[in-house]
């Protein structure tokens, strides 16, 4: 029988046949698809012509594509649906994955012609795109090792090997901690709590098959009730529990795979001739540098920990009033901050989320894109890889764009977090291929029968992902390697950032913002008092994530430290780290840096804010959200581009300069004096 993963796709999207895959299709797909992708490069290298552009650049642009498709289905099921069978697949494929890419990147006769097209280039009459690409491929093949002289490939070929393994247990291990560990609520627990987070506790145990509401480490259900709960002891155990993951000892810790890494990507900076990790890994980015990323957030540290502890001390007090003992505990900010929410801004989120509902908010995405880009979005009933998952076409003025995927509830064997793939990136080297793209997101399903509700974090999250896809979904370029989100880290998320800021335009929330059982829009007054609440706690916020992106620099610039946990304790204290304050991603759960790509990046998203609070101002200026002009030079200069051109200049193209941190900083109400 034909495997349904090397199948053609199905009609007329070329979408996977997710109905017909088993998990059993997995592993003879994969070998098979991994060695026609390996006679590919094989027939590349050995060829006999002399190196060109199209038999060796555009060849090896081509090669692949079979692997890429298994991989691409497998990894989305294995992310948003594990199984100990998927999980063992994932184990399997991972040092093979490695070892293929360094035969790939170390193979002398490969690059030999690579190298001989780079040298030749000049004469060659190339677009800039095919420029480009030439450009990115050597360079890539260089900082990957293929000119390292043989003994140390060897070394080279281990480490990423090795690397890779750690890489897929640091996951593993996380979503488990995570999938196993429940907090089950008595009845007499739920008081205080406002409706939709009981619900979220119910469904939560219904979905893990207990006998009444629990708390679960998914962020849809733990974060709101640590805002609610008014049991300081409940709110204890589960944020224990959430800042603990990967940190409990057992077969799950993460802490020896974090050193171990640390070392690895350490002594393979040292092999391909950098100072550090972080120096190899910023030479490709934006900043640069690890002085550049420092001089970022040390800017932005010393104003958002000193409105911190403002508001730290604020919160206190009323810990105090309240009957607690002092002091101000990481678990305590939470419940104590929504509660000066609401005194400050008149802001109950129990008010605020029946205005949105998923559906909605989904449609608001939607609209602002078509307002924008004049994109069309019609529902697809096609087989996908979870019944909770939805399709659309996408389309312009009649021309299929592509196809959008939201997958949006949390479940258990689900990744935490948000994130956005593709299960086809586009191009046109073999065709028009348009993507398709998938949005994953860990909302709190609701109750049969009742609409799913989100908090503005979630709504926010969901058009930053929705950002994500738009910068695929817009791409038009000839090369895979160089569409849609294939730039920079510290520019990716320029356009998911960007899009945030619609969110808040004032006649979108009035139109798609309504009421869930009467239908009618959010309130001018409620809807004022969101946006001006937007910047609350953003000392908070601000010094959570700066702390996250300071250790994972600290981690790689300079030698691996013997005991990361220590190394992490003493910056943290260094840099006056609040008590009451914990980094949002400590080192054993750092799922980013040890399993995400991220390692010396996270600092990534504060460097693209500067750019997303200037690009919206460009609208702004232009005195319409909707600008059709500035729409337009948006998608020409970065969203259509992919990495075609260097990201400065991209900006620069549609901005016509870079912004400084300034923009940042007023984003984030931290140029002003605290309330």
């Amino acid at each position: 029988m034909t495997n349904s993963l090397l199948a053609p796709r199905m009609a007329p999207f070329e979408l996977p046949d997710f109905a017909a895959i088993s998990d059993e299709d997995f592993a003879p797909a994969f070998d098979q698809a991994l060695t026609e992708a390996r006679s590919e490069i094989a027939a590349i290298a050995e060829a006999s012509e002399p190196p060109d552009f199209a038999n060796t650049i555009e060849a090896l642009e081509r090669s692949g594509q079979a692997l890429s498709d298994v991989l691409s289905v497998f990894d989305l099921l294995a992310s948003t649906s594990s199984t100990p069978a998927r999980e063992a697949l994932q184990r399997a494929f991972s040092p093979k994955l490695a070892d293929f890419s360094s035969d790939v990147v170390l193979n002398r006769a490969l690059f030999e012609r690579i190298d001989a097209v780079w040298q030749a280039r000049e004469t060659l009459d190339l677009s800039a795109e095919e420029a480009r690409l030439l450009d990115r491929k050597h360079r890539d093949f260089v900082r990957a090792g293929a000119a390292l002289p043989e003994d140390e490939r060897g070394r080279l070929r281990a480490i990423n090997t090795r690397l890779a393994e750690l890489s897929t247990a640091f996951g593993q291990n996380l979503l488990a901690d995570e999938r196993d560990w429940t907090m089950p609520l008595a009845e007499a627990d739920l008081a205080g709590l406002p409706g939709f987070v009981v619900e979220a506790t119910r469904a939560a145990g219904a979905e893990r098959g207990a006998d009444g509401p629990v708390v679960t480490l998914s962020r849809s259900v733990i974060v709101p009730f640590l805002q609610f709960s008014p049991r300081r002891d409940l709110r204890k155990a589960a944020y224990g529990a959430w800042t603990s993951r990967g940190a409990r000892g057992g077969a799950t810790d993460n802490r020896g795979i974090v050193a171990e890494t640390l070392k690895l990507r350490a002594e393979r900076a040292a092999l391909l001739g950098y100072d550090s990790y972080s120096a190899y890994a910023l030479e490709t980015q934006m900043a640069k540098t690890p002085g550049n990323v420092r001089d970022l957030l040390m800017q932005v540290w010393a104003p958002a920990r000193a409105r911190a502890e403002t508001d730290a001390a604020i919160l206190a007090e009323m810990l105090v009033a309240d009957g607690g003992s002092a002091p101000l505990e990481p678990w305590d900010w939470h419940y104590y901050s929504e509660k000066r929410r609401r005194a400050l801004h008149d802001l109950d989120e129990a008010e605020l989320k029946p205005y949105l509902q998923l559906d909605r908010m989904i449609e608001a995405a939607f609209d602002c894109a078509n307002r924008l880009f004049g994109l069309d979005f019609a529902p697809l009933d096609v087989p996908l890889h979870h019944a909770d998952a939805r399709a659309w076409e996408v389309t312009r003025a009649g021309r299929h764009m592509g196809v959008f995927i939201g997958d949006y509830f949390a479940r258990a064997g689900k990744e935490s977090g948000a994130w956005c793939t593709a299960l086809r990136s586009q191009q046109k080297l073999a065709g028009e291929i348009r993507p398709h793209v998938v949005n994953v997101c860990n909302f709190s399903k609701p109750a049969e029968g009742r609409p799913a509700l989100l908090s503005y974090d979630d709504a926010r999250t969901l058009f930053h992902e929705f950002g994500h896809a738009l910068h695929q979904m817009l791409s038009d370029v000839t090369y895979e390697s160089l569409s849609g989100t294939s730039v920079p880290r510290d520019f990716v998320e320029l356009p998911s950032q960007l899009y945030e800021h619609w969110l808040e335009v004032p006649e979108v929330l009035e139109r798609f913002a309504t009421h869930a059982e009467t239908g009618q829009p959010m309130p001018e007054a409620l809807r004022e008092r969101v946006l001006a609440a937007a910047t609350y706690d953003m000392g908070f916020q601000t010094v959570e994530f700066i702390a996250s992106a300071l250790v994972d620099l600290e981690f790689h610039d300079g030698p691996a430290p013997a005991d990361p946990m220590q190394k992490q304790a003493e910056l943290l204290e260094a840099i006056g780290m609040p008590h009451a304050i914990r980094m949002r991603h400590a080192t054993p759960h750092f799922a980013h840096v040890f399993a995400g790509g991220y390692a010396s990046a996270y600092y990534s998203y504060m460097w693209s804010e500067v750019m997303d609070a200037d690009a919206f101002a460009a609208f702004e200026e232009a005195g319409d959200a909707f600008d059709p002009a500035m729409a337009r030079a948006l998608e020409e200069n970065v969203l259509s581009t992919g990495g075609t051109s260097e990201p400065d200049a991209l900006y620069t193209a549609f901005r016509g300069r870079l912004p400084g941190v300034e923009a940042l900083l007023k984003g984030r109400g931290l140029d002003l004096e605290p309330v």
